[in-house]
């Protein structure tokens, strides 16, 4: 291991030149909190990552919490902030368990339409019109976040097929329950209160046809034909003379 000489300061102020056993190598030491820590003789500081050091230098407690009650995840805050998930979660659970109360506080309040608060609840109008829609509604989550003026966003996601689903109501606390406006699309859908009426789409004109079987010629009856006479037997009887012919003497030839 090689010993280093301290030679002074950077101009930065940040960082101490030091300076080998040949004077023309030299090299630059950030000055951090490890540092300082092994000054001091903080072995517990000096093995503290320099993470660690970061995060809590500028993300406190109450930082964190302030974060999670936006709507921030421990998840995406442990991330973005390049910390262990069990640190954020130590002071983000109260917080979690605050935005939890606030969802359920929103089921009970009323859908405001456009004739005035409902009657039903949302949690019993998000119910119709889940299963309305052939949906389970034990599938659904709820979520909610207080916005920079202090009022409650509520998140309701359900899923249908393979596609994932968001609406967003607005929560505010009150007598019976509150009230809760529509924020999207999706969440005045699902309390309309006509959701269940089949959409009526317009139908092009057909041509009229004409199904009506054609009525048959009237069959003129064929012509009677004439009867035949009756064919004379060609062996005719002699004709009988009648008696006065008998008396004058007349032949039956008609000669006398």
């Amino acid at each position: 291991m090689r010993e280093l000489k301290i030679v002074g300061l950077d101009l930065d102020g940040k960082h101490i030149i030091c300076e080998g056993d040949n004077p023309a190598d030299k090299y630059k030491i950030r000055v951090d909190d490890r540092l300082r820590a092994a000054v001091r003789g903080d072995g517990a500081r000096v093995n503290q990552t320099h993470i660690d050091i970061e995060v809590n230098n500028m993300l406190s407690p109450k930082e964190i919490q302030a974060r999670i009650r936006s709507g921030a995840s421990v998840e995406q805050l442990a991330e973005s902030a390049g910390v262990d998930i069990a640190r954020v979660e130590r002071f983000a659970h109260p917080v979690l368990l605050e935005r939890s109360r606030a969802a359920e506080l929103a089921t009970a309040a009323h859908p405001v339409l456009a004739d005035g608060p409902s009657v039903l609840t949302l949690l019993e109008s998000v119910t119709s019109s889940l299963v309305a829609r052939g949906l389970n509604p034990d599938n659904a989550t709820w979520d909610a976040w207080r916005n920079e003026d202090g009022r409650w966003t509520v998140q309701l996601g359900w899923k249908a097929g393979r596609s994932d689903n968001l609406a967003h109501f607005r929560f505010c606390p009150g007598s019976h329950g509150g009230t809760v406006n529509a924020v999207d699309d999706p969440a005045r859908e699902l309390i309309d209160p006509d959701f269940d009426r089949p959409l009526l789409r317009p139908v092009a004109p057909v041509a009229q046809l004409d199904f009506d079987e054609p009525e048959p010629a009237p069959v003129e009856a064929p012509a009677a034909e004439p009867k035949a006479e009756p064919t004379r037997s060609r062996r005719t009887k002699p004709a009988v003379p009648a008696w006065e012919d008998v008396l004058l003497g007349v032949r039956s030839s008609g000669q006398r």
